[in-house]
């Protein structure tokens, strides 16, 4: 049932009280544990700031991070694989961090989608028999509050204007990939674990516990979760999370094991991390002349509404690829009219947008659409690596895109998050060995923001420092 937006939050009892930062900051420093997210796409860094960001895994990198910082990211870009390319990717990255950790302590945070897709159970499984953590407890915690995703009463919300809307009756549950029925997260891990897991073996962490009972309460529900089993956990803001995550680390204390199945607003919680002021155009380093590049792969309908609407207001310089084209045999020559295009006005220095065109283009299966995705994603990489010259950024929108452009296109092996420049859509600062070393790079999740969104951060960006 969708539910009034503010109504329901104003009606929900009120959040613990006291700032628990600090003493979360403190036990997570005394757990001597470095957080590893391992991001199934390159959108789970919407939250934090001053983290690395790894886009390859060999071990000697793995340990020079577990060396130098308390959390890092590595980005597995996993949702853009079939399930058992997923898996081995999976099982390739656990073996490199139990090799690189060389018997630190670590925590293992698996983030995917605040809409629900992604690669779940053969994840879960991978990583829990790599790991060894058959005995953990695993923690399903997918809201994000900068995007509009809360959880309320087991049941998983996305915010649409004034309603939330159960996130089974969103365009996301019709993903051809990783489509889903159920907006209850019980009844969602049953479903996505073909019935390996009833919903009535999964524990819950209420509203009320959060609010109610606080840390201590909490600890003591995780602590009575059986090893092996799931845990689902409400959360509408981040006093919840901060609240949640003193809970575990005292639970850790206590010699509970846990892995996490979350979207990106657990991750500063259980660090202790303060938020930051967004970026504006002074916080982007040089070059501060030439233009920005903008590339849209992103299907989904907020990708396409933001892109209509940069197109139409933001004077840029649109230039689509062809989908069904590219598809039908004359690829290359489509991808060469797409890069003279784009060229010409990044000469030009006007803001250009390189985007691909809007009708989706699915498989008869899930890992044929898969396929389609990544051909689609080798022809923005093409295309991108034949811009001559060095833009003032580059916002690439979409996960699977995002991911592509930075590894493939620029070759970035490593880079730093900066911040945020809106609410959900994080900055990374690009390391040495890209192409473009210091460049401000743009992560634009495709179902984040509103409609006019991207072009406010053209429109940001154009204004010089």
């Amino acid at each position: 049932m969708r539910l009034p937006f503010r109504e329901t939050l104003d009606k929900l009892p009120p959040p613990w009280g006291g700032d628990l930062v600090p003493a979360v900051r403190e036990a997570f420093a005394g757990a001597r544990s470095t957080l590893i997210v391992m991001d199934d796409d390159p959108t789970g860094c919407q939250t934090v700031h001053g983290i690395p960001i790894l886009t390859a895994w060999p071990v000697e990198a793995l340990r020079e991070e577990f060396e130098r910082s308390p959390c890092f990211f590595i980005l597995t870009n996993s949702r853009s694989l079939p399930a058992r390319e997923a898996a081995e990717l999976n099982r390739e990255v656990a073996r490199n961090i139990t090799r690189a950790a060389a018997g630190r302590r670590f925590l293992v945070i698996s983030r995917s989608d605040s809409t629900l897709r992604g690669h779940f159970r053969v994840e879960i499984e991978t990583l829990t028999a790599e790991l060894g953590l058959s005995d953990a407890v695993t923690l399903c915690i997918p809201a994000f509050f900068e995007g509009g995703r809360f959880t309320i009463g087991d049941v998983h919300y996305v915010r649409e204007g004034d309603e939330l809307v159960p996130a089974a009756e969103t365009p996301y549950a019709k993903d051809p990939s990783f489509g889903f029925a159920s907006s209850n997260l019980k009844a969602y891990i049953e479903e996505k674990t073909g019935g390996a897991v009833a919903r009535g073996d999964v524990c819950s962490i209420s509203l009320e516990d959060i609010r109610g009972g606080g840390p201590e309460k909490v600890a003591e529900k995780l602590e009575d979760c059986a090893g092996g089993s799931f845990c689902v956990v409400n959360a509408c803001e981040r006093n919840d999370m901060d609240v949640v995550a003193l809970a575990v680390l005292r639970a850790m204390e206590n010699g509970k094991r846990f892995l996490f199945r979350t979207a990106a607003a657990i991750i500063p919680a259980l660090m202790g991390l303060e938020p930051r002021a967004l970026l504006g155009a002074g916080d982007f380093p040089p070059p501060q002349s030439g233009c920005g590049l903008v590339v849209v792969g992103s299907f989904v309908p907020m990708s396409s509404r933001q892109l209509a609407h940069l197109l139409q207001h933001g004077d840029v310089g649109g230039v689509e690829l062809d989908v069904r084209r590219l598809l039908a045999g004359g690829g290359k020559v489509e991808i060469d009219r797409v890069a003279a295009e784009a060229n010409r006005s990044v000469a030009a220095r006007r803001d250009t947008i390189v985007y691909t065109s809007r009708e989706l283009v699915t498989g008869a299966t899930a890992e044929e659409s898969i396929r389609i995705q990544a051909g689609v994603a080798d022809a923005l990489v093409e295309i991108v690596r034949g811009i001559r010259a060095a833009p003032r950024y580059v916002l690439a929108k979409g996960g699977i895109t995002s991911h592509d452009i930075a590894a493939r296109a620029l070759g970035v092996k490593r880079a730093v998050v900066a911040g945020q420049i809106i609410p959900g859509v994080p900055v990374w600062r690009l390391g040495e060995g890209s192409r473009f070393p210091g460049m401000g790079y743009i992560v634009f999740p495709g179902n984040v923001g509103g409609e006019t969104s991207m072009t406010d951060v053209v429109r940001t960006l154009r204004a010089r420092p």
